[in-house]
């Protein structure tokens, strides 16, 4: 290109960016790439990007252009569809990820996981190591720096102290709090100074980055928690619906079960995020109905979790109004398998657990009844019909990393009806009445089935309920409003944590690239019951000391063969003792409206990871 051209060019840049700054009274675009074109064109564009090629046509340079990035506060509003309402803006005392979600457009962890599974900092200046000396070389201890001058929403200095209480909330006992097993293995934390924490481990940690870390374990402040510790937890309505948080936005107005609304954090530290003056958080109805609003009618900006048919979700898309994201990580939709026993004539004893009296199901902990179970199910037939490209049948309930996952339970990618009568025939579990319902020592396989409300799981329902027809088991299905069965309410019989059904079916994952957290889900002291409100992570009930003794190996294991072979082994345990039944490897599929910017799909952490750096295309 001639050097005369391109001076011209730049001043012509020049010119209409101090033109638009001058009328706006403040700056709302930012250059960011160097467009060379063979031709001045002479039509008021809005620069905000740049990219360095040799040639560009006339149409090309306009569409290159016409991107907007502005200034804090210039969007206006932002839909987002959660089908799953909201319940609670406190991660702790929720296990669903509506919740977590909620909660995270608010509150911030020391890091999290990008899309790409790698650690990135949130609260924290840098991510320790033992190459900076944030970890000790012996591995009892990782030491965070906090970032200079963050403030919570209220004005006030983040510091050390809030990090140590927030150990101190989730760890005590009486709080019920869902995330316990981010902290196994802590024995302090400790302020070394106002931005500096040092959290020191009863052993060697060989992954020392699960405390704080991650959606389910952000940073709650101090001075508005502090008289919310214990049993107090859940009666703190205030501070559960209106967290103070350092996140890009506050909530301003919190109805349960319905819609969040979020205003902007003023105090928020990067003076020029984010872009949307208000966050608008819906919840209700159901996948199909948020896929639509956003790929069809674009009454939506972000529709989460499109538990739709693949065939719906591509007839929607080419509507033209937005586009479906998805990302596959550790999702995996499965069956749960109640190990105690759910009958409502036990009144308060209902799958309830005690070491004393683990309450065992009449039938469900059979082996030949739970591997007939799995069996006599056509995973190739979900995964195929009900998700497409989003989903591949697995028989594992950890199906990644790659290097983590075990072989060993792949029969079950083969439906056997027949197999599976006969391991109930050879077991002498048979009809004696001519009902067609097998009967174990008296009693009938009869299986409440209960999962969220959803056309998919309706549809996987009616299919296994069919399945299990073929094999003498009668199934009655439930579906319960997702909010209610994803919520963390003490008072309502229907949540997945009270599990006051024989089977229940959902999907869960782990959060970022180790797998420890999650395999520690089904250790004894993760069971779910009264005494913790029913928000352990540990839903059937499964408690085995040979799992636990694991476990605890794995705990102090360093990466390579043996914590691989330690992992698998965990994870066939949980399959082979009946625990769940894997069906479907799930990639998490959202859908965004075209002019939405910013969004990277995040299938290791919270979608909203990164709400912040969200903006919109001029239309």
């Amino acid at each position: 290109m001639k050097k005369g051209v391109k001076f011209i060019l730049f001043c012509l840049l020049v010119t209409m960016l101090a033109t638009m700054a001058a009328c706006a009274g403040a700056p709302s675009v930012t250059v960011v790439e160097t467009v060379e074109v063979e031709k001045i064109v002479e039509k008021e564009v809005t620069v905000v990007e740049t990219v360095e090629v040799e040639t560009v046509v006339e149409k090309e340079v306009i569409k290159e252009v016409e991107t907007v990035i502005s200034s804090r506060g210039q969007g206006g509003t932002v839909n987002i569809l959660y089908w799953q309402a909201a319940s609670v803006a406190n991660p702790f005392l929720s296990g669903g990820t509506k919740d977590l979600d909620a909660a995270a457009i608010v509150l911030e962890p020391l890091a999290s996981y990008d899309e790409t599974g790698k650690l990135v900092t949130k609260l924290a200046a840098e991510i320790p190591t033992l190459e900076n000396g944030g970890i000790a070389e012996d591995l009892t201890s990782i030491t965070w720096t906090l970032k200079e001058g963050v403030l919570w929403s209220d004005g006030t200095p983040l510091t050390a102290e809030d990090v140590v209480f927030t150990w101190e909330y989730c760890v005590t006992p009486e709080t019920g709090c869902g995330s316990t097993t981010s902290f196994d293995g802590v024995s302090s934390v400790e302020a070394v100074d106002d931005t500096m924490v040092k959290i020191t481990f009863d052993t060697p940690k060989p992954y020392p980055y699960d405390p704080f870390v991650g959606s389910i374990a952000p940073i709650i402040q101090k001075a508005q928690f502090q008289d919310c510790v214990g049993a107090a937890a859940q009666t703190c309505t205030e501070q559960n619906l209106y967290p103070v948080g350092t996140g890009p936005y506050k909530v301003a107005d919190f109805k349960v079960n319905d819609v969040v609304v979020y205003e902007i954090n003023d105090n928020y530290r990067d003076p020029t995020k984010p872009y949307f003056q208000e966050v608008v958080f819906k919840g209700g109805g159901d996948a199909a109905s948020a896929a639509r609003a956003v790929l069809e009618t674009g009454e939506a900006d972000y529709a989460w979790n499109l538990q739709v048919e693949p065939q719906i979700l591509a007839q929607m898309e080419g509507a033209g109004n937005g586009k479906l994201v998805n990302a596959f990580a550790t999702n995996v939709e499965r069956l749960m398998v109640n190990q105690t026993n759910p009958d409502p004539a036990l009144g308060d004893l209902r799958s309830e657990w005690t070491s004393d009296d683990p309450n065992p199901h009449p039938f469900l902990l059979d082996p030949a009844v739970y591997q007939a179970l799995s069996t006599a199910i056509d995973r190739g037939v979900i995964s195929g019909q009900l998700y497409g490209a989003a989903g591949k049948a697995t028989c594992n309930v950890l199906p990644g990393p790659a290097i983590y996952v075990s072989t060993a339970n792949d029969d079950c990618l083969v439906q056997d009806i027949a197999g599976a009568n006969a391991l109930l025939d050879e077991a002498g579990i048979v009809d004696t009445d001519g009902d067609g319902i097998r009967e174990k020592d008296g009693v009938p396989l009869r299986i409440l089935f209960s999962t969220s409300t959803n056309s998919v799981r309706q549809k996987t329902q009616a299919l296994i309920k069919q399945w299990w027809a073929e094999i003498g088991v009668e199934s009655e299905l439930r579906n319960v409003d997702s909010a209610v069965f994803f919520g963390g309410d003490p008072n309502s019989p229907d949540t997945y944590g009270k599990f006051y059904t024989d089977i229940e079916m959902y999907t869960n994952g782990a959060t970022g690239t180790d797998p420890q957290i999650y395999m520690s889900n089904w250790l004894c002291d993760q069971i779910a019951r009264r005494e913790n409100n029913w928000l352990g992570n540990n839903v059937p009930r499964y408690c085995n000391p040979e799992y636990d003794a694991l476990f605890q190996e794995l705990t102090v294991t360093p990466v390579g063969e043996r914590r691989v072979e330690i992992v698998k082994t965990l994870n066939d345990m949980l399959m082979q003792n009946g625990v769940m039944i894997p069906l479907v490897h799930r990639g998490s599929v959202s859908a965004h409206a075209n002019t939405l910017l910013g969004v990277r799909m995040n299938a290791w952490d919270t979608e909203m990871w990164n709400i912040a750096d969200w903006s919109r295309s001029a239309e």
